[in-house]
């Protein structure tokens, strides 16, 4: 009676609900079949970087999604992390029916079915695009012909990146957004379609796999990181492919986008994604009961930093925007750039300074954040009004798939490192990494000097030449050493003894920016003292070895 009571007096124009279930008994998924629910790019992740697959990554148990629809809800979305369902009730008799379900332990109010236009988007960048022109010089490299987008490539060093051949092949991003309308038909994405690399979509908010026909935010965060249009824009990592998935509903501003999020980022994860970039934050909402405070911003609190801190768990690198929110009344960070185990983007110019409206830190509990910044004003990105052309904008939701792209081609570079080591790589490769600050965190990464610290070399090194390092000397049957180079060249390798002459050599192509292993048979090698010799284009190397 209680219970009916409160059901009755409540709004029943605030209809979504997120419904919490008790537990995951009696599932039908188990972990020795992890193939049932998650891809096999997903269980190798997990592998490769040591993680446990456990009841937490099963799905919600059908036959609870069961009990809602035959209650009379409607459910929208499930989340395995939160084992709990979004749902639309109209009825308070339906409530009333579900919450007396055995398998349900709470549930909130999220969001109202009727659109409100009460709030703008609250995108990361506000919309905000940028009215300058844009230079058409182009700026062409061995790789790519940038034109007016160099900068913001070249400012993270991807232009180094993608010399060296990593330009995001075989890496997979899952872009959360508003909508991607153009993306099935702009010339920005030509490559993308005709090499099949968008590899799925869908529709969180409306639960179908149509995104091409919403909000235009997703378009031109995408083209930041995958575009391709020579001689005008190239995005971060041209080469990766994606997953476009949409759990924003820009007229709209309620608490059920963070709970789309998590059911979007655990598509991502189920899916195989390795990097989530997400040109999202959360602060204030139509409902204001539902405003998140800064005490909130702990990196525990709100569920859409939950969720990011999950999606970090599973082994994949989710890259934030602060927030936009710098020069206004909140002007700090926004959910979930708080999260503790993410990427979370903040905001320069063109020559690097900070832009005050990108969101500051710290914490509430005092972390850095943001983590890192890049470029998100006049930031380059297709807009899909006037047929894609480029054009300049500013926000963090244009620094964060900078960053995300650049993730791509530093994992490509270095596929057995952890999420966590790539992160902490980019920290410490950053400008401001010895005293970083509430404004742009470590600063801006040097994505190759973070190859070289993943590489094991010092943080201290210069990467204004090349390196050969020997590994075990004396040496037996094998001399073992490695070669550390700035851009992918043929070396010429020789052993000479004391008077010079020469007893092994060879020309090997090095890789750029990894430790490049070689090994010479020296069995045949009388013991003694002899000089290694590594010549490539920029350096000749010498080290003294010793046979025993």
């Amino acid at each position: 009676m209680i219970l009916v009571i409160v059901l009755t007096t409540h709004s029943f124009a605030q209809n979504r609900y997120v419904i919490f279930f008790t537990d995951k008994n009696n599932s039908p998924y188990s972990v020795s079949n992890p193939s049932a629910f998650l891809s096999q790019k997903a269980i190798d992740r997990r592998a490769n970087q040591g993680i446990a697959i456990t009841q937490h990554d099963f799905p919600v148990n059908p036959a609870y999604v069961s009990g809602l629809t035959n209650a009379g809800a409607q459910v929208i979305n499930t989340s395995r992390w939160f084992n709990s369902a979004t749902v639309v009730i109209n009825d308070p008799t339906v409530l009333g029916t579900v919450l007396a379900l055995p398998y349900v332990s709470d549930w909130k109010v999220i969001g109202r079915t009727a659109a409100s236009t009460s709030n703008p988007p609250k995108f990361s960048d506000e919309s905000i695009l940028s009215k300058g022109p844009v230079t058409t010089s182009p700026y062409r490299t061995a790789a790519f012909n940038y034109g007016s987008s160099y900068n913001q490539v070249a400012m993270l060093k991807g232009d180094i990146m993608h010399q060296n051949g990593y330009t995001g092949e075989g890496m997979v991003i899952a872009v959360l957004d508003a909508g991607f309308p153009g993306v099935d038909n702009l010339p920005a994405f030509d490559s993308l379609r005709a090499s099949n690399r968008i590899l799925s979509t869908w529709d969180f908010v409306d639960n179908n796999d149509m995104v091409y026909d919403d909000h235009y935010h997703g378009t031109m965060v995408l083209s930041v990181i995958g575009g391709n249009i020579p001689g005008e824009l190239i995005g971060t990592a041209p080469h990766a492919s994606f997953h476009l998935l949409r759990p924003e509903d820009a007229p709209t501003e309620y608490i059920i986008e963070e709970y789309n999020w998590a059911s979007a980022a655990e598509y991502a994860d189920s899916a195989g994604a390795d990097i989530i970039n997400s040109s999202l934050g959360y602060t204030r909402f139509d409902d204001s009961s539902q405003d998140h405070s800064y005490a909130d911003l702990d990196g525990n609190t709100t569920p859409i930093t939950r969720a990011a801190d999950m999606a970090a768990s599973k082994g994949m690198v989710v890259c934030n925007s602060a927030g936009n929110e710098g020069a206004g009344p909140w002007f700090r960070i926004s959910a979930p750039a708080d999260a503790d185990s993410i990427l979370a983007v903040g905001a320069v110019d063109a020559t690097s300074i900070y832009v005050p409206f990108s969101g500051k830190g710290p914490s509430f509990d005092g972390r850095v954040k943001p983590d890192i910044a890049a470029q998100g004003q006049q930031t380059l990105a297709a807009n899909p009004w006037g047929g894609g052309n480029v054009t300049p904008a500013n926000g963090t939701s244009f620094s964060s798939p900078l960053i995300a792209g650049m993730v791509a081609t530093l994992w490509q570079c270095n596929p057995t490192a952890t999420n966590m080591q790539i992160i902490n790589a980019i920290r410490q490769s950053a400008t401001q990494s010895a005293n970083p600050d509430s404004l742009m965190g470590y600063g801006i990464p040097d994505f190759p000097m973070a190859c070289m610290l993943l590489a094991g070399l010092n943080p201290g090194s210069s990467l204004n030449g090349d390196m050969l390092f020997v590994e075990g000397n004396p040496f037996n049957d094998q001399l073992n050493f490695s070669v550390f180079t700035t851009m992918q060249q043929n070396a010429s390798i020789k052993v000479t003894d004391l008077l010079g002459k020469l007893i092994w050599n060879s020309t090997n192509t090095i890789q750029g920016l990894i430790k490049n292993q070689i090994s010479i048979p020296a069995s045949g090698f009388s013991k003694g003292i002899y000089m290694l010799e590594v010549t490539t284009e920029n350096k000749r190397l010498v080290r003294k070895v010793i046979k025993q």
